[in-house]
């Protein structure tokens, strides 16, 4: 096998790619800030324990692990960078009032989630802590709409859910963890032959109720179908109230989805994907997650979003962008000072090493610096 061939669904990433990755990263990053979301660069590894605490089976699937060679224990390469800011705000920031966090970096799968998604996703989400009411939901979601909008991301759909609504079923009706599963399993897939094996032994509520679920997807209408067939429970009550607050604030186009339980184990409230033209899978995902900084030593209410960068650059608006401008090799201040302001002012100059004329397309310039009248000016190569 040649040395130069990379793991399955790992590749690099060159020059035009990455480019663009990066200067959506820098706006992401800049609109995060400007309303309030401080960065934070969680470590490329942990100690498992606290990588996969809170986090439920699937994440514990898609981590690489490893023994640290200093103290024999076992360690993970982060598969989500989402524990890990909570980790960071209920151990280490000790705020008592809300705090808002963004974050950035590489994360490492076992297995690519997809078909043609990669095993080294770029991550870039923003966290909220501290703050239970719809009021946190609402925000995450607008400042979501905000960072797609700002990428240029055409067609924006939202798909909401609320992993309350089959919790309260489940715990109503007393069903244990391997039923749960089960359950979880087909009403993912909506597998309404597989569903209603599975409840028909259940009274007659729980087996309505939860046969209905995958019937409640689509706009209004759905939610108005939830309030009127759906048991007329207080926690069933809120959940369906907090989606409508949602649905009233869209700005795009929208849907509810309450068969919709990702990350079931992991989440305690509304749930949300945001789909985009180009992309078979969710281009952002996020939710509400209260109970994981409990694991941590501090329980403190949670909603945010997170999505991948890589994917995010196929389906951004591409920005039209001017060539670099070619300079000559040469001893000369002017000539120095003028590249100089050249790149304060964001230019590309390149300056041309001797022997290289022929290859000058390569470079990619389409100006270079001539000296006019004793002064140096760009003009069309």
């Amino acid at each position: 096998m040649p040395t130069w061939l990379l793991p399955e669904y790992v590749e690099d990433i060159l020059p035009a790619e990455a480019g663009a990755i990066e200067r959506l990263r820098a706006r992401l990053l800049e609109l995060f800030r400007v309303h309030g979301y401080e960065i934070v660069i969680p470590p490329m590894l942990e100690y498992i324990d606290s990588l996969l605490t809170g986090t439920g089976h699937d994440l514990d699937l898609r981590t690489f692990k490893l023994i640290d060679q200093l103290s024999g224990r076992t360690m993970g390469l982060r598969a989500d960078m989402t524990p890990q800011v909570a980790r960071i705000d209920a151990h280490l920031l000790n705020r008592r009032g809300v705090a808002r966090l963004c974050y950035c970096g590489t994360v490492l799968h076992t297995r690519p989630r997809g078909l043609f998604a990669t095993r080294e996703p770029l991550q870039i989400g923003a966290e909220m802590y501290g703050h239970a009411g719809i009021e946190s939901d609402l925000e995450i979601q607008r400042l979501l709409r905000a960072a797609l909008n700002a990428c240029g991301v055409a067609e924006l759909r939202l798909d909401v859910g609320h992993v309350g609504v089959f919790r309260a079923i489940a715990r109503r009706a007393a069903v244990g963890p391997e039923a749960e599963a089960e359950l979880l399993g087909v009403l993912q897939a909506k597998d309404r032959p597989g569903l209603a094996a599975l409840t028909a032994a259940c009274d007659a509520t729980t087996r309505d109720a939860l046969r209905l679920l995958p019937e409640l997807y689509g706009g209004g209408e759905a939610l108005a179908r939830a309030r009127r067939e759906l048991p007329a429970w207080p926690e069933i009550a809120a959940a369906l109230e907090a989606l409508a607050a949602l649905v009233a604030d869209n700005g795009i186009g929208m849907s509810i989805d309450l068969a919709d339980l990702r990350g079931y184990h992991y989440h305690s409230g509304v749930v949300f994907a945001a789909y985009c033209a180009g992309l078979p899978n969710a281009i952002a995902l996020g939710g509400r997650y209260d109970e994981v900084g409990g694991a941590f030593g501090r329980a403190r209410p949670a909603t945010g979003f997170s999505m991948d960068l890589r994917e995010l650059a196929r389906v951004a608006a591409r920005e039209s962008r001017r060539g670099g401008i070619l300079a000559p090799f040469a001893h000369d201040a002017a000539l120095a000072a003028r590249i100089a302001e050249l790149r304060d002012a964001g230019e590309i100059v390149i300056v041309e090493l001797p022997g290289h004329e022929a290859l000058r397309e390569e470079l990619g310039c389409d100006r270079r610096l001539a000296r006019r009248g004793g002064a140096w000016t760009v003009e069309p190569l």
